[in-house]
């Protein structure tokens, strides 16, 4: 099933900046081929479930290796059965 997917991953406890550990999970999802794009509170990415899902389990998983102890996951998607539409699609039908 393809989605399209919000996704924010939050390290716990390890102080005010985040910012090294928010570079290790963007060369994740770089690495992972799926379509994707970065903003402020998190990421949209593209892609099939399942493969989303992987990504999330690496990214907690290098977080853990990191030795991040606590790690707070929120990802919300839509999926369309009628038709296959993309990010570039969602924004391209707002300039009609």
């Amino acid at each position: 099933m393809k989605i399209i997917a919000d996704l924010c991953i939050v390290p716990m406890g390890v102080g005010p900046s985040v910012s090294a550990y928010v570079r290790e999970i963007a060369a994740i999802i770089e690495a992972s081929g799926l379509v994707h794009v970065m903003h402020a509170n998190g990421t949209n990415i593209e892609g099939e479930m399942v493969d989303v899902s992987a990504l999330v389990e690496a990214c907690c998983a290098r977080l853990t290796e990191l030795g991040v102890e606590r790690v707070f996951c929120t990802m919300a998607f839509s999926t369309r059965s009628d038709k296959s539409q993309t990010m570039a699609d969602k924004l391209a039908s707002l300039e009609k």
